[in-house]
This record gives structure tokens, C-alpha cells and sequence, in this order.
């Protein structure tokens, strides 16, 4: 190896949040290292500081400007936050994508979606299968995780080895796809000359108890149904194949037909069959079928488990949704964990329900979902199997990196937190900051894709807070006012305190301003534009206490 050489790390995303995973890795001289990317997600938006947006990704200004550097783009499971911006962001990148089997199926979907080429997917096989990819030999390892064939990536290169967990927990038993198998995490960390740099999971950190099993919710699911008489309809992930057949084989097991509503849901499972991974799934009955079913001989497995507006559960909580409709005396199961910033969405959905005489079942009591991620206890056994040089947490919050790094030096393991952005040289006994880059965000905002600065948001932001005033203003050929400014207002309450109109007063005011200005400032539509903006906020905050945007209009008539 020379000495110029190096490794380097680069999270784009998914460090210091959770969502949005993007991660980078490099191996050469540099400035000019090869460059392999691990995962292209997406996070959702929220009204308060994203209204409008569809989806957020990760800025990849700086892997375009490198794109002839990247040799590989490897996807490590199908959960949005690893893959939903794959056919939004592969025609900047346009390297090689390799995936699993399921996974893959998955990521055609998005590229086909988005228009891109099919055949830059490239399935691969686990482990021992080796990719090539410039100075990179990576291998997909099995691991369990709350979707089928999750995987975490074991990169061989000349500096060292980097295992690079993705999502996982420990669970022997995942119902669908691969048991964690502590026996070849072993062999992955006696290999050669053993682990450099274990780059890990960090969601769970906080919690103090070993994880649980997949395989542990049936019984309670199955007890839980025994004992309704309505309709049952529940919720999960719609990428969390192992709860979907936990919950139809518990509808089944309790004498009832079983019914999927959702787009999402069918994806996943047509997915889930067709390569193989799902082949004993419960018989299912069509929507248009089962509003014959009678109520208490039926059950609906629904998405929208995040209070999502256009999704199966948001929809019958509005009322009727392909023909089904919830009554008083039903159920409706939450099997599922409400993400931090969905809540109110959540409640919505809940409040809703019962308004209508539905009993609601969540799992604050914690019989009814498992995590997919590893606790505490589980993240220390794999600090302890795989006995790493170096800890990089990744995919938290800024307070479960600095937890996890906590974790990692207690067991005298260098450690160092790397958000969004921050390059870590990791070539050497212990990370070292090698560079910082803008790491900003993406959002796709209908079918066109934003920068966060490009200030479309923020104005859509200060509409929303401000409301928003259009002035127009015609003149004639000499530049003299043709009637009065005219004024449309929006967002903004139509009186004044005294009950006169706001419109009329910001008119009157605009008038006297018109018929009285200069020929310095009517000639020159820029003056006139300060000038008009100026007057109509301080007539609106003296009135209203606001201060609009405000868009001005002048039209000039032409001198034949």
C-alpha cells in the first residue's frame, strides 16, 4: 500500500438522523480515492418545516462532481430509507447498482418508476460472493432485520477490512428471511488480519433490554383475535413481510378471511413471491370480495401505520374505503412502532376510530411489535464478536452516535461520531477528520427535485406563516397611474381592527404613494417595487400585525 494512499468514510445521510441513508467509501491517493456508495434513501416530510415536499434524499452534489471516481452503488436491504432515491439520483451517478434478489426487485421498481434503465441492477448472492468493485471486494452478509434479505457488508480493502452493518438485530427467528447467524459474524472477524472499522447501527442504543424475536408475537396476536367479535383490521410496515404473515396466519388460525388494502402491501408481497422468499402465504380474498364476508368473519390488514393521509387506515378513518367501512364494536391493531415526527398523524387516525366506536390496540404494552434494530445488550455482543480497531456509529440521531461512541470507548475501542458530511480517514489505529463537505438535502416536490437552498420551501414556508399579497399596478404611456393599485390578498384576514377592509385601506395608501411619487421613482419599475413591498407590510402589521409577502405587478402601456 502506498503511503499516499488511504480509506476514507463519508456519511451523506442517515448520520446524526434516522432516514435518508447515504453512505460513502474511498480507497486511493487523495483526492482522487475510488469511490463506492452504500444505500440511497429518503425521509419523509413534515408540514412545519417541509409543507408541500413529497420526499427528502440526500444532497449528492459532491458524489456528481466525483461520478467518474464511483465504482459501485451496493443497496443493502428495500426499506425507503436505503433505497427510495435510488431512480431519483441514479442519472447523477450512473454506476452499477448490486442488490439481493428481493432487494433488487425493489430497486427495478424505483428505476422503472422513474424512467431509468433496468439493467443497471445487478443481483448478487450472499456471502461468500464477492463483488469487484475497484479496489473493493465486498460481500452481502445475511442478517435479520424487520424485511427480507436485509444484509450487512463486509468491504475488503488494501487498508483493512470494514464491516458495514446496515439495519439489523439479532433474532434467530425472523418468521420470513435469514436468522442472524453468530457463527459467520465469528468467521468475519478471525478472517486475515480481523475487523478495521465496524460502521454500526446505532437506532436501539437507548434501550436497555435484549431485543426480541419476531417469532415472539404470534401467540399474542393470535390470543388477541381469539376474542373479537366485529371486524379486526390492523396495521404494520408495509415492507415488514415476517408481520404480515404473523398477522394473516393469526386472522386464519381465528376463523376469519383475510384481506390486503394497499398498494404498498401487495408490492411488497408480489415482490416476496416472485423471488422466492414467500411461498406459504395465508390465501388471501379480493377487496371486492370481502365486503361480503360478514363483519365478524373478516379481517383487514391495512397500511398507513404512520397516520399517512392517503393510505388504507387514514382513509377508513374518514370513512368508507373500496366498500369497507369500521363500525362500533370493532378493532383496529396498531402492530407497529409510530416514528418520532408522526404522531400527531397517528392520533389523528386513532381519534378518528374512536369517534366511531372502535376499540383501538397499540403496543405501548409491547405484545404486538418488535423492533427491527439491535438494543444495547445486542450492540455490545457484536462489539465483543467482531473485537473492531475502530467504531464509526451510524443511522441516529446526533445523541445515539454520541451514546454509541460512549459504548465503543468504554470497551477501549477508538471511537469517533461522523455526521452528515463529516470525511473520516480511517486508515490508521484511529479515525481522523480528513475533510468536510456540504451535506444538504434534495426534495422532490411533485416531479421536480429542489436543493434545500434553492428557496422555493422557505417561500412556501413564509406564505404559509405570513399569507401573501398581490399588487397590481397599471400606467400609461406618460407613466401616470391608469385607476387605482389594485390588491388581491391571500392567507391574510380580509378587516382591519376597525372592521374596514384591508384590501381598500392597502389601496388607498398605494394610491396617495402612486400620485404622489417622482419622476426618479415612477420611471423605475425596481423603486416602485421597494416601495409598493415597504407600504403594504407596515399597513398590514399596523392593521393586522403582519407582515405578507408580497409580489408586485406593473404593467407599462406600449407607445405605438
Amino acid at each position: 500500500m502506498s503511503v499516499k494512499d488511504r480509506l476514507i468514510y463519508l456519511p451523506l445521510g442517515g448520520a446524526g438522523e434516522i432516514g435518508m441513508n447515504c453512505y460513502v467509501y474511498g480507497y486511493g491517493p487523495e483526492g482522487e480515492e475510488r469511490l463506492i456508495v452504500v444505500d440511497l434513501g429518503v425521509t419523509f416530510p413534515d408540514m412545519d418545516g417541509t409543507p408541500g415536499v413529497d420526499l427528502i434524499m440526500a444532497d449528492v452534489a459532491w458524489l456528481e462532481e466525483n461520478a467518474d471516481r464511483i465504482e459501485a452503488i451496493f443497496i443493502t436491504h428495500a426499506h425507503e430509507d436505503h433505497v427510495g432515491a435510488l431512480g431519483h439520483l441514479w442519472s447523477r451517478l450512473r454506476a452499477p447498482v448490486y442488490a439481493r434478489a428481493f432487494t433488487g426487485a425493489i430497486a427495478r421498481m424505483k428505476m422503472e418508476d422513474a424512467g431509468q434503465p433496468l439493467d443497471a441492477i445487478r443481483i448478487v448472492g450472499p456471502r461468500p460472493a464477492v463483488t469487484e468493485a475497484g479496489p473493493f471486494q465486498v460481500q452481502f452478509v445475511p442478517v435479520s432485520h424487520s424485511i427480507p434479505e436485509s444484509a450487512a457488508l463486509v468491504i475488503d480493502t488494501p487498508a483493512g477490512r470494514v464491516v458495514h452493518t446496515a439495519d439489523f438485530k439479532l433474532d434467530g427467528s425472523p418468521v420470513v428471511g435469514e436468522p442472524f447467524d453468530p457463527e459467520l459474524w465469528h468467521a468475519i472477524a478471525n478472517e486475515g488480519a480481523g475487523v478495521r472499522a465496524l460502521v454500526c447501527d446505532s437506532t436501539n442504543v437507548f434501550s436497555p433490554l435484549p431485543g426480541r424475536s419476531e417469532a415472539t408475537l404470534a401467540e399474542p396476536i393470535a390470543e388477541l383475535l381469539k376474542g373479537q367479535k366485529g371486524m379486526v383490521v390492523a396495521t404494520t410496515f408495509a415492507s415488514n413481510i415476517a408481520r404480515l404473515k404473523t398477522l394473516a396466519e393469526a386472522g386464519r388460525a381465528a376463523g376469519r378471511s383475510v384481506c390486503l388494502l394497499g398498494r404498498a402491501m401487495k408490492k411488497m408481497i408480489t415482490a416476496a413471491v416472485e423471488t422466492g422468499i414467500l411461498t406459504d402465504f395465508p390465501t388471501l380474498v379480493q377487496p371486492e370480495d370481502a365486503a361480503d364476508v360478514p363483519r365478524g368473519s373478516l379481517m383487514l390488514i391495512v397500511t398507513g401505520s404512520q397516520g399517512e393521509r392517503r393510505a388504507a387506515s387514514a382513509q377508513l378513518a374518514r370513512g368508507k374505503y373500496l366498500g369497507l367501512e369500521m363500525k362500533a364494536g370493532d378493532m383496529f391493531l396498531f402492530s407497529s412502532k409510530t416514528i418520532p415526527g408522526n404522531e400527531r398523524g397517528v392520533i389523528r387516525v386513532m381519534n378518528a376510530f374512536s369517534e366511531m366506536g372502535v376499540d383501538i390496540v397499540d403496543d405501548h404494552g409491547g405484545l404486538y411489535h418488535v423492533s427491527g434494530h439491535a438494543n444495547r445488550p445486542d450492540l455490545e455482543a457484536v462489539h465483543d464478536l467482531m473485537r473492531p480497531k475502530i467504531l464509526i456509529p451510524m443511522h441516529g440521531e446526533h445523541r445515539h452516535l454520541r451514546e454509541h461512541v460512549k459504548l465503543g470507548l468504554s470497551k477501549g475501542i477508538a471511537s469517533a461520531i461522523a455526521t452528515n458530511g463529516t470525511m473520516l480517514d480511517i486508515t490508521g489505529d484511529a479515525p481522523k477528520l480528513a475533510g468536510r463537505i456540504e451535506a444538504g438535502r434534495t426534495y422532490l416536490d411533485g416531479t421536480a427535485l429542489l436543493g434545500a437552498m434553492d428557496g422555493v420551501v422557505r417561500d412556501r414556508i413564509r406564505m404559509a406563516l405570513n399569507g401573501h399579497v398581490l399588487v397590481t399596478i397599471l400606467l400609461d404611456e406618460d407613466d401616470r397611474p391608469l385607476g387605482e393599485a389594485w390588491v388581491d390578498l391571500k392567507g391574510l384576514a380580509e378587516t382591519t381592527r376597525s372592521g374596514a377592509a384591508l384590501a381598500e385601506e392597502i389601496e388607498g395608501e398605494l394610491t396617495d404613494f402612486l400620485d404622489g411619487a417622482g419622476p426618479k421613482v415612477i420611471t423605475n419599475d425596481d423603486k416602485i417595487e421597494e416601495a409598493v413591498k415597504r407600504i403594504v407590510r407596515q399597513v398590514t402589521m399596523e392593521e393586522i400585525g403582519k407582515k405578507p409577502e408580497v409580489t408586485v405587478v406593473i404593467s407599462r402601456l406600449a407607445v405605438e
